[in-house]
């Protein structure tokens, strides 16, 4: 006697799907584990990381050669050449320097050697001769920083070098060795249990009989999951026997996620969205059961998604596209929130079709493509594997999502197609600009929402040149127009508008523990640069030329060029661990950097840090979410925190 088919009674469409699901799973990252850095490949940042070093860690010489002041070299030819008497030091590596090089002194020093104090250039040992014993002939002058890796020019301490949420590669995990972390903070993995149902299934290996089909879609989605940096799970097959199916499920309901593939269409041996159904409780939060089950998609339609105990579930069609499709529609999304990932959207190009496309009205259909390059640009040529194929996804270049209302496209359609595997993504967000702890602060935070953000430090004026030239989003800004009194609105051209930001302090750090600065800093600023500037052995670090701070310093400077003048550092937590490690003993910084280390601070000038954005690139979505983040109420609340100031929401 033949047995009724069922039918799909709650058909819902893909958006009302994805509402549902997201909901009632309201999904997160899982909690946090520390792990050994050997192990931390692939896996997520749960923290910003800061380096708690400089790299290279000390002022080191390039070359071999003889560490000297740059200045005494000036006008050094072959028939021209100057004399510096040798300190009678010898440094190699991992040899400490003991003796300062003053005015006409150069200290021998080897490839790898630590910069003694004072010196500031190394002039390589081939462009001097011998003079006696005790002293050489310099025969072709060197610049400040000739030959010198300076502390601090690849990574200072203190600076914020990855991101929470950043996916660790061999590139960042090289930086965390780099910085001498042997542990690292991480997301912990969910683990996914895996389950394939149906008495005709039988696992890879087995021997192949009539009416058999192997478990293709356990690999499919054990991979994937682990592409996504979950841990999957598998569970074996179960046979079509309700019974055996739900103590297998208890089982798998004690992993993060339960993942069935089969038994959701309405066929007389599909059990698995029965058994789903007995272990919800209806109006229960925790524990609703099914919240979908048929989505008017083309493949894809018997998708049915739960959720039980708290876990995610879903139970996948059983033809190996149908499931893919469903997998990365509204499985992927989720787990990857749950492992810590960013939710990016994928990676879409523009192309056409190069023929007509007809499509069922009523269901949205996702069509798999091949990418063809001619003249009129990128080709989308439609694959014509059904759902049941297995090569299919693994030949496709894409697919296209045709809307549920579209019934025909016709030859020469504009298209968007979602591209399938790796792709090396472009940012979201390009900022180059000054360098500022707020503007860290702000980063990570687009970083935790899913926006891919390159920061590049090259100071104010090299931001707004490159704003000028449309070559980023954002330019970080914070000069003063004298004329006017006013910061950075003065700088800007028609290209560009401002977008407000906040106000911060800039002043003079010096050591808590330095007598001379302090004694100074209590008769107000004019003190202390005097007396930074006398005849001792006060040291200052400066700023890069190009950032406003630097063009703040030489203001106050008046043309005054002070031991250490010409020894910059590209970023305020340079200037700061400079100081605090004792390489320096004076320089300008803003206020939470100084704090930070346990500085002393005296306020210069109370200035505003705003952002000159492109008006060509000012619609594109990564800017207008940052721009929505300057009038988050968190967002503010944690730049108050590290000490910057707020008017008005932007």
């Amino acid at each position: 006697m033949a047995q009724a088919q069922q039918q799909f009674l709650d058909v819902v469409t893909a958006e009302e799907a994805h509402a549902r699901f997201r909901a009632a799973v309201r999904p997160a990252p899982l909690g946090t584990e520390v792990v050994p850095l050997g192990e931390a490949l692939g896996r997520v940042l749960a923290e910003d990381v800061i380096s708690p070093i400089d790299v290279p860690f000390f002022d080191r010489s390039n070359v071999d050669g003889f560490a000297v002041q740059a200045a005494d070299t000036f006008g050094a030819e072959e028939h021209d050449p100057r004399t510096l008497t040798l300190s009678g030091e010898v440094l190699h590596t991992n040899v400490a320097p003991r003796h300062t090089v003053t005015t006409g002194e150069a200290t021998t020093i080897a490839t790898g050697g630590v910069m003694p104090r004072g010196a500031d250039a190394v002039v390589m040992v081939e462009h001097t001769l011998p003079e006696g014993d005790d002293a050489i002939r310099v025969v072709r002058a060197v610049v400040p920083g000739a030959n010198v890796s300076f502390a601090g020019t690849d990574i200072s301490a203190g600076e914020t070098v990855l991101h929470r949420h950043t996916l660790l590669t061999s590139r960042e995990t090289g930086v965390l060795a780099a910085i001498g972390l042997g542990r690292v903070t991480v997301f912990r993995r969910p683990r996914v249990a895996i389950l394939s149902t149906g008495d005709e299934i039988i696992a890879p290996g087995e021997p192949m009989a009539l009416g058999r089909i192997y478990d293709s879609n356990a690999t499919i989605v054990a991979d994937a999951v682990r592409e996504l940096g979950a841990e999957p799970v598998p569970l074996g097959i179960v046979p079509d026997d309700e019974a055996a199916l739900a103590a297998r499920l208890e089982q798998a309901l004690a992993h993060d996620m339960v993942l069935l593939s089969g038994g959701t269409s309405k066929g007389a041996g599909d059990l698995n969205h029965k058994v789903v159904a007995r272990l919800g409780t209806p109006g229960s939060t925790d524990s609703p059961g099914i919240l979908v089950h048929g989505v008017a998609l083309k493949p894809g339609k018997p998708l049915c998604l739960a959720l039980v105990r708290g876990k995610p579930l879903a139970i996948l069609p059983g033809f190996p596209t149908s499931a893919v499709f469903t997998f990365h529609e509204f499985i992927a999304p989720v787990l990857r929130i749950m492992a810590g990932r960013n939710a990016a959207a994928p990676d879409v190009v523009p192309a056409r079709l190069p023929v007509r496309v007809n499509s069922e009205k009523g269901r949205t259909e996702f069509l798999l493509v091949h990418l063809v390059s001619g003249a009129e640009g990128q080709a989308a040529y439609p694959m014509g594997k059904g759902s049941g194929s297995v090569t299919a996804f693994s030949t496709a270049d894409g697919y296209i999502a045709i809307d549920r209302n579209t019934e025909l496209l016709e030859a020469g359609s504009a298209v968007n197609v979602t591209l399938i595997g790796a792709q090396v993504a472009p940012a979201d967000l390009i900022v180059i600009g000054s360098q500022c702890v707020g503007l860290d602060a702000l980063v990570s935070r687009m970083s935790a929402q899913g926006w891919r953000v390159k920061l590049i430090s090259v100071g104010s004026q090299g931001g707004l040149l490159a704003a000028k030239r449309g070559e980023c989003d954002l330019a970080g800004i914070h000069l003063l127009d004298e004329a006017s009194g006013t910061y950075n609105r003065p700088f800007l051209d028609e290209s560009l508008e401002l977008l407000p930001g906040y106000g911060r302090k800039q002043g003079l750090l010096y050591r808590q523990d330095d007598g001379r600065l302090a004694a100074a800093a209590a008769k107000g600023v004019g003190a202390l640069l005097a007396a930074a500037q006398g005849a001792g052995e006060c040291l200052m670090i400066n700023r890069n030329r190009g950032s406003g701070t630097r063009v703040l310093i030489d203001g106050l400077l008046k043309g005054a060029k002070p031991p250490g003048y010409l020894v910059e550092a590209k970023s305020h937590n340079a200037v700061a661990a400079a100081i605090s490690q004792g390489r320096a003993d004076w320089g300008v910084a803003i206020e939470p950097v100084a704090r930070g280390l346990g500085l002393r601070f005296l306020p210069l000038v109370d200035e505003a840090y705003d952002f000159a954005v492109p008006r060509s690139r000012a619609g594109r979505p990564a800017v207008q979410a940052f721009r929505a983040l300057l009038s988050d109420s968190a967002a503010r609340a944690g730049l108050r925190k590290l000490g910057m100031t707020l008017g008005e929401a932007p």
